[in-house]
């Protein structure tokens, strides 16, 4: 697909009937990209974090339907559509927090459930529908970056957590594309990237697509957070989100939370960027499962090297939550929701069948 700025990283594509992704585990050692119409191998790329990200397991999802759709021998309306029901159930059951997952896997769905008289119209309405949402993603993350472009001043200091670049979505970014624009744009800017232990996303993957950019970046381990902020050397704060409730609260790597803390105790605006399929409408904060991974992530690094003492026992939550009045706006593709982030998401995104 054409665009108006430079895909430099493509995370997931359709390619020929097929799934394409980089897998994020081996970056930046290797940039190796894998290709399955195998919808069990693409969700254990999900489950396994090869494809991570909000928007990136959406798409994902969506295109791992529409592979199965492609690709299967049915032979009548009925048995393609049992085929692709038990695929959605499978893809449901890789990641419980991201919202995006969900939202996607739902359009597919109704799409699978509405009444086709022809198996090869069936099976284009499917795959159309796919592309469709990894076409909207695309452009979405476009334009969450010009919209977010505003809130970038020349000379910015700009910290993010963890990965909310192209390699988060199928292309271009959420956070990092704010980024990208004031990039293209002409503005001096320079980020300041958190390593966002224990999977070092901040580390391996925002500053792996930053240099690949040219874009002037600099690593710090997340116990710093508070000290670069002290010193004043940090404009902004943008970060992503698996999930974004209607009151406002925000859910994000966990990590995030404590660098909303520090930014409003030394008055850095802390900006989250998210496409509107990121909004659940629905759930409320008790009823949001916190995805709890394996702990063998904390005991070594990425699951090599051992740092502590053999068995010891592991709190390992992947997600954390981030009250609404730490939230200085939420930059999504339709403009910047602003405090009272209850009032205002109502406003914008309240009944839309989009979020």
């Amino acid at each position: 697909m054409t665009s108006r700025y430079p895909l430099k990283v493509r995370a997931v594509e359709w390619v020929n009937g097929k799934v394409r992704w980089i897998n994020t585990n081996l970056l930046p050692y290797e940039e190796v990209y894998e290709e399955s119409a195998d919808y069990e191998r693409i969700a254990r790329a999900i489950e396994a974090m090869e494809i991570r990200g909000a928007p990136a397991i959406g798409v994902a999802a969506a295109l791992a339907i529409a592979a199965t759709a492609f690709n299967s021998p049915a032979n009548s309306v009925d048995q393609l559509r049992d085929v692709i029901l038990k695929a959605i159930d499978r893809l449901r059951r890789t990641r419980p927090t991201a919202h995006n997952l969900f939202w996607a896997l739902d359009r597919i769905k109704r799409v699978s459930l509405e009444q086709h008289l022809d198996l090869e119209e069936y099976r284009k309405a499917v795959v159309d529908e796919a592309l469709r949402i990894y076409r909207e993603d695309v452009e979405t993350n476009i334009r969450i970056g010009e919209v977010g472009d505003r809130i970038i001043d020349d000379g910015d200091v700009i910290l993010t957590h963890c990965n909310a670049g192209a390699l988060a979505t199928a292309a271009f970014g959420t956070a990092l594309a704010i980024i990208r624009v004031a990039w293209y744009r002409g503005k001096r800017i320079s980020v300041i990237a958190t390593e966002t232990r224990p999977v070092l996303q901040g580390a391996r993957l925002t500053v792996w697509e930053l240099v690949k950019e040219g874009i002037p970046v600099k690593l710090i381990t997340d116990s710093m957070v508070g000290y670069v902020m002290y010193k004043g050397l940090v404009n902004k704060v943008i970060v992503g989100a698996d999930r974004i409730l209607r009151d406002g609260h925000v859910v994000n790597k966990i990590g995030t939370y404590v660098l909303a803390i520090a930014a409003r105790r030394h008055g850095v605006p802390f900006y989250v960027a998210a496409p509107t399929s990121t909004f659940d409408l629905n759930s409320t904060v008790a009823s949001i499962v916190i995805e709890e991974r394996n702990p063998e992530e904390v005991r070594r690094i990425l699951g090599k090297i051992p740092i502590t003492v053999e068995n010891v026992e592991v709190l390992n939550f992947s997600f954390d939550v981030t009250p609404p009045e730490l939230v200085s706006g939420i930059v999504t593709e339709r403009g910047i929701i602003e405090p009272p982030l209850n009032v205002n998401i109502n406003r914008v995104i309240g009944g839309s069948k989009s979020a």
